[in-house]
Parts: structure tokens; sequence; C-alpha cells
């Protein structure tokens, strides 16, 4: 009985996507936004396929790297902070090890524990991983929720670019005087299923995610649809 009170026990989270979700979900929303939303302003401004092909392809790429630069320049800054954070414990730690180990007790007091089960708490996880315990109970971090500066700008491109795709694809392929209202339908669909799966990730209501996406990917392709015609008259 022993070993199998011992046995570790395993759960599936969402917290445990939190860090590639977020990202993911943001390059691909952005990408088939954006990405469509550039086709159907050229598009409405002109009626040559190349030049509509040639902005959608610039879109993806630049948007794919933009995306994969911000989310970089972002997550590795929470990452810097992160380190700081841990250094100091490690410091305090190493030079304060009494008073460290009176502020984890006093944790797990704040949480319900009786003094001296707090105590008996905070010398156990000391003397397991010291530094561990305090990042996690004092700083709120750990293995789940850690920034991964890489991580993020990866899962931006790559759902950047697999968002533009669709956009790019159906400017090849579909004839030019049904570009424009197929694209917009497509791309609505696309966006309604996607911001659906969302939500469903985050646990939250698939249909609230899929007509909060479909609503704003709606009003950019219109926006730039009126740019572009305004545009094409003024040439």
């Amino acid at each position: 009985m022993a070993p199998r009170a011992l046995r570790r026990h395993h759960e599936s989270h969402r917290t445990t996507h939190v860090g590639w979700l977020r990202a993911a979900v943001l390059g691909a929303n952005d990408g088939l936004i954006s990405t469509s939303s550039l086709v159907v302003g050229v598009a409405a401004a002109q009626s040559a396929r190349d030049p509509i092909l040639v902005a959608a392809l610039a879109g993806l790429v630049a948007g794919a790297l933009s995306m994969a630069a911000g989310e970089y320049v972002s997550v590795g800054s929470q990452a810097d902070t992160e380190h700081a954070d841990l250094d100091r414990e490690r410091h305090e730690l190493a030079t304060m090890p009494e008073r460290e180990r009176e502020e984890l007790a006093a944790i797990y007091v704040s949480r319900g524990l009786s003094p001296h089960l707090a105590g008996q708490v905070a010398d156990q996880l000391m003397a397991h991983d010291a530094l561990a315990a305090h990042a996690r109970e004092e700083l709120g971090l750990s293995e789940t929720t850690r920034a991964r500066p890489i991580q993020a700008a990866l899962a931006s491109a790559s759902s950047f670019a697999l968002g533009a795709a669709p956009p790019v694809l159906l400017v090849v392929f579909l004839p030019l005087p049904i570009l424009n209202p197929a694209l917009a339908g497509i791309s609505l669909v696309l966006l309604s299923a996607l911001g659906a799966v969302a939500a469903h990730l985050g646990g939250a209501a698939p249909i609230k995610g899929a007509l909060r996406v479909t609503f704003w990917g709606a009003v950019a392709m219109a926006c730039t649809a009126l740019v572009g015609r305004l545009f094409g008259a003024a040439a």
C-alpha cells in the first residue's frame, strides 16, 4: 500500500497550456485577420492578381517575423524579471537561511496551517529544494508558468504563418471576380472555428469566443475594403 500511496497522481490542467496557447491563438488570429484584410483591401483597389499575391506573401512573412520578434522581446523581459527575482532569492537563502525559513513558514500559516505544522513543512521543503519552494510559494513561479521566450516566439511565428496561409492560397486559386466575397466568407468561417476552439481549450464558452473573433475580423475586412475602394477610385 505504501508505494501506491506515494505514487504521483497526474492530472491534465488547462494551465499547462497557458504558455504556448496564448501565443499560438494570438498568432493564428492575427495571421488570418491581417492577411485577409490586406488582400481584401488591395483587391478592392485594383484587379490584377500579381500585386494582390505579392501583398499577401509580404504580409505573411512580415507578420510572422513581427509576431516572433514581439513575443520574444515581451516574454524575454518577463524572463529577465523572473531570473532577477530568483537570483535575489538565491542570495537571501545563502546569507539569511533562517529568515527565509521563517518567511516560508509564515506563508503556510497564512494559508491555514498551524505554526508547528507550517514550521515542519518549511523545514522539509527547505531541505529538499529551498529555491524551488520559495520560487513557487513566494514568487508564484513554477515550471508550468515560467516565461519561455523562444517557445513563445516560435509559436507566434508558426501560428501566424498558418493563419495567413488560407488567404494566400485563395489568392492563388480563386477567380478574381469572386475573390473578395469568397475570401471574406471563408475567413470568417475559419475565424469562427478558431475562436471556438481557443475558447474551448481555455475553458470558456465556444460560442462567445467564436462571435468575438468573427466580429472583429469582419470589422477589419470591412475597413480595409473601404480604404481599398477609396484608393482605387482616387487612382
